[in-house]
């Protein structure tokens, strides 16, 4: 009983709030999927992997790139449905406004081994280490490109990054000039919104934007409804100011407030209490600053500072106000031929304050954490077409001694359109208040009473991997990996005179490994019609350790992943300003608790009559029976065929 109600309260986690979008003016950095040949797509610049400018071809490591283009293309609505696009993810959808996203396994309600970035901003909760995906929201017409490293990222971005770093990355405001309004209508969903960008003075640009959405109730597998209908509106602003010699400050920031139902029926029992489960409310604001300063000889500095306000109310279970006040710097530079250094460090202060339910509880109530690390990177070029990377960081936080994260990559250009690298990294997930501060019920005795000597989860991950273009149509990307997971989290009871008894208490008795494959390539047909696929298998061995009483826990809590999961998609342009787009993705059985495999078909067609207007109707979850996707049976939802259509127009 005690787990059934730490998963229910896992469950309040939510997705990221629905999106309207369209087409950016008609600028000359404009991404066109029908303009870019593969090689110029392989030469698209990232800077997840390193932390600098440099091309999709030669970063070592398993990134997916999901381009502006992609998401005009594929008629997604949501940014959780957006990272579907990602062949290295898991999204697995549980109710309207719920989903869990993993990659490479351990993917579970309450996921806490990806690091989610929105153009650097932290957005991950010291509640759980993970993140509430309602509370994050930006207008996909502005997003540049989402960059998804499945793997470590520990040594450039800190704890937490262990299975992966998905960095999302907004344009700049002098690249979202004009007036851009959307309207999107349909039988699950509907919403819009619109954005302002204009000129401040001779160096600077601005946008502004505002957006609202409406998700309507989904059902049960029984067909019973939901009652998790959600709304939501937002706004916010971006202005940046860039000089001559390369020197650019940002300020950007958000506000939002939302309403979320509570699932169907209603009421929670505990023993003769019951409760009623009312709305969900959320709301929060965000502010950041960024300078970046370019030195002599290609060296630079960067700043950046950023605020973080959420405020999370679920009756009947917790109320969560939380307050992040997060400042980094970083120097990169040259300090000597082939070398190519950067170092930095983060300070991050954050105030969690919760109110307390009648039966749970994180105690003390409020509670104030710091968390800081300082890093170093550097790139030695071994020879014309090898490169060494070797980094490292160390990072303290609230409740266990620092966490050491090191790493190697070796890049070797096989040829022109070729390469191979290795890597060998250690990462850490350090504890949150779930794992410290977490009790039921709210008072003695306890059935579980936190978790006092709970320490970070590390994983050992190796890597081997080749991305290149076998022929001028054609590009590949493959990449083998292995993991080993220390010190996982159990609940454990407890030891008294020699027998079990309660409190359970979190511990860290389970470890394992992982190993698997991610593979995806591109084919371009004719100059009009692109074919692209993706595969990800997996095997996972998780066991208790020797002396480790959790059964009742089990390794299952630690994940619910598919053995394998594949996509297949399709952009034709066809006449002069029509498209037709299509998604398949096929995603195996999940163990425990068991979900069926389903195969889902998104449609889209879309047509420009002018260049200011672009009109478009698809669906989703079309030609197969409703299905599921992740959680327990009685508590999550089946996902039905959804269409829609959707206006956007800029002048």
């Amino acid at each position: 009983m005690a787990m059934n109600m730490s998963v229910h309260w896992m469950a309040t986690l939510s997705l990221m709030a629905s999106l309207g979008f369209g087409v950016k003016p008609a600028l000359a950095r404009q991404l066109d999927l029908a303009d870019l040949s593969l090689e110029e797509l392989s030469n698209l610049q990232i800077t997840s992997v390193s932390k600098h400018a440099e091309p999709l071809s030669d970063a070592p490591a398993s990134v997916f790139v999901i381009t502006a283009e992609d998401l005009r293309r594929s008629g997604v609505m949501t940014l959780p449905d957006a990272l579907r696009l990602a062949p290295n993810l898991h999204v697995g959808q549980r109710s309207a406004s719920q989903y869990s996203i993993g990659a490479r396994g351990l993917n579970n309600t309450a996921g806490n081994k990806m690091l989610v970035l929105i153009d650097g901003r932290t957005v991950y909760t010291p509640l759980f280490s993970g993140v509430f995906w309602d509370a994050q929201d930006v207008m996909l017409e502005d997003v540049e490109r989402i960059e998804i490293i499945s793997g470590p990222g520990g040594t450039l971005w800190g704890v937490n990054a262990v299975n992966g770093v998905i960095n999302i990355i907004t344009r700049s405001a002098k690249d979202s000039q004009g007036v851009l309004a959307t309207a999107t209508g349909g039988n699950r969903e509907s919403g819009g919104g619109a954005r302002y960008g204009g000129r401040l003075g001779d160096h600077g640009h601005f946008r502004v934007y505002g957006k609202y959405f409406d998700r309507q109730e989904t059902r049960r597998e029984d067909g019973a409804p939901f009652g998790d209908a959600w709304n939501k509106v937002q706004g916010g602003f971006r202005a940046d100011w860039t000089r001559d010699q390369g020197d650019e400050l940002t300020f950007q920031g958000d506000a939002y407030d939302a309403s979320e139902g509570q699932a169907a029926p209603g009421t929670i029992t505990l023993g003769s209490v019951v409760r009623p489960l009312n709305m969900i409310s959320i709301s929060g604001a965000n502010l950041l600053g960024r300078l970046t300063h370019r030195l002599a000889g290609g060296s630079g500095l960067k700043f950046q500072a950023y605020y973080d306000h959420t405020l999370r109310d679920v009756p009947g279970t917790f109320k969560d106000e939380l307050h992040v006040l997060d400042l980094q710097f970083e120097h990169s530079l040259q300090p000597m031929a082939g070398h190519a250094l950067i170092w930095g460090g983060e300070y991050r202060y954050g105030v969690d304050k919760v109110t307390n339910s009648d039966f749970i509880a994180f105690l003390p109530a409020r509670s104030e954490q710091v968390w800081s690390s300082l890093f170093a990177q550097d790139r030695v070029d071994l020879g014309q077409n090898l490169q060494l990377t070797l980094g490292a960081r160390i990072e303290t936080n609230h409740y266990t001694k620092p966490d050491f994260l090191p790493s190697a990559r070796l890049a070797w250009k096989v040829a022109e359109d070729h390469s191979l690298w290795m890597a060998a990294s250690r990462v850490a997930r350090a504890p949150s208040r779930i794992d410290r501060d977490f009790y039921y019920p709210t008072s003695a005795p306890f059935l579980i009473e936190g978790g006092p000597n709970f320490k970070s989860e590390v994983a050992n991950v190796y890597e081997l991997g080749y991305r290149g273009q076998p022929s001028a149509k054609t590009s590949w990307s493959v990449t083998v990996f292995h993991t080993v997971y220390d010190r996982l989290r159990t609940l454990e009871p407890t030891l008294v005179n020699g027998g079990l008894s309660l409190p359970l208490r979190w511990s860290n008795e389970m470890d394992g490994h992982t190993t698997g494959l991610e593979t995806w390539g591109t084919y371009q047909a004719t100059a009009s019609w692109r074919l692209s696929a993706g595969l990800t298998t997996l095997h996972k061995n998780l066991q208790l350790k020797p002396g480790s009483f959790g059964q009742n826990n089990g390794t299952a809590a630690e994940g619910n992943d598919p053995d394998f999961s594949w996509n297949l998609r399709s952009t034709l342009n066809f006449f002069e300003r029509w498209e037709l787009d299509a998604t398949v993705r096929r995603v195996s059985a999940l163990p425990l608790p068991a979900v069926p495999a389903y195969t889902a078909i998104d449609l889209r067609l879309g047509w420009r009559p002018t260049n200011k207007l672009e009109l478009s109707m698809g669906g989703r979850n079309l030609f197969m029976p409703a299905h599921a996707e992740f959680f327990n049976a009685p508590t999550r939802s089946a996902l039905a065929s959804a269409v829609y259509f959707q206006v956007v127009s800029r002048f």
